[in-house]
C-alpha cells in the first residue's frame, strides 16, 4: 500500500513550473483539487443521511 502511495504523489508546483501554458495550469490545479472535493460531497452526503436517519427514529 505505501508503495502505491509513493507512485501517486505528485509536485503539483513542479507540473505548474514546467506547464506549457496556462490551460494546462489550470487543468493541473482542477485535478489535484477534485478528489477531495468528491470526498467532501460525499461526506457531507453521507453526514445527511445519517442526520435524517437519527431524526426518524431508526
Amino acid at each position: 500500500m505505501k508503495f502505491i502511495l509513493l507512485l501517486q504523489q505528485v509536485d503539483v508546483a513542479e507540473k505548474i513550473k514546467t506547464a506549457p501554458d496556462g490551460s494546462y495550469q489550470i487543468g493541473v490545479v482542477i485535478g489535484s483539487f477534485l478528489p477531495f472535493v468528491v470526498l467532501v460531497g460525499i461526506a457531507y452526503w453521507m453526514y445527511n443521511r445519517a442526520k435524517k436517519r437519527d431524526k426518524n427514529g431508526y
